[in-house]
Parts: structure tokens; C-alpha cells; sequence
């Protein structure tokens, strides 16, 4: 069986190697992007099962990547978790309504994202 493929999109490096690590460990395929435009590059090319999105990216932020993957016929049906170290007051609803599946911010515990994983 193949391994479910995890787009990681954040432009912290070392976050980005802590879930690679994590992810692998729990026997994921891992793709990642630095910022909104390689993410959507990368969500169309590797066609992943699961996108991990941080909001604060250059090159169009977490919700122009949001946006656009939800205006995608190819991509719409991609779940995305947020994970950001921005406020939630101001972001986790918008995030949702813009189509995330869950809203997590930094640090974020590692059982509880694989969990929604």
C-alpha cells in the first residue's frame, strides 16, 4: 500500500525538519514548499493527501494558497491544517471558512496534530 503523501508548506526551516521527522517516523511520505507560490506548484504536481499550511508565507500567505486550492477542481478536495503562529482570535475562523479542516497554532503538540492526522 503507499504511504499518504503530506504537503508540508512553511518557511521555517526548522519547524519544517521536525515534521519531516515526526511525519516519516509515523510512516508518511513527506513534500514541502516555502512559500505560496511552491505550495500550489507542489499541491499540483505531487497531488498530496494531506496539506499542513503555515499563514504567515512569502509569496502569497496562507489564505491566497487557501483560496486558491479551493478554487482548484484538482485541489479543492485536499484537506488542509492550518498550523500558524499568528492569532487565532483573528485567524482560526477565517481560516475555516476559507476551507481548512483545523486550525493549530505553534507550538503545536505533537500527538494532538497526528491525531487529526
Amino acid at each position: 500500500m503507499a504511504k499518504s503523501k503530506i504537503l508540508v508548506v512553511d518557511d521555517d526551516p526548522d519547524l519544517v525538519k521536525a515534521l519531516r521527522l515526526r511525519l516519516r517516523a509515523n510512516d508518511y511520505d513527506i513534500a514541502t514548499a516555502t512559500d505560496g507560490y511552491s505550495a500550489i506548484a507542489s499541491a499540483q504536481k505531487d497531488r498530496p493527501d494531506l496539506i499542513i499550511l503555515d499563514l504567515g508565507l512569502p509569496v502569497g500567505d496562507g489564505f491566497v494558497v487557501l483560496d486558491r486550492l479551493q478554487s482548484s477542481n484538482q485541489l479543492s478536495n485536499i484537506p488542509v491544517i492550518v498550523l500558524t503562529a499568528r492569532d487565532p482570535q483573528n485567524n482560526e475562523d477565517r481560516a475555516i471558512k476559507a476551507g481548512a479542516a483545523a486550525f493549530f497554532q505553534k507550538p503545536v503538540d505533537n500527538d494532538e496534530l497526528l491525531n487529526v492526522i
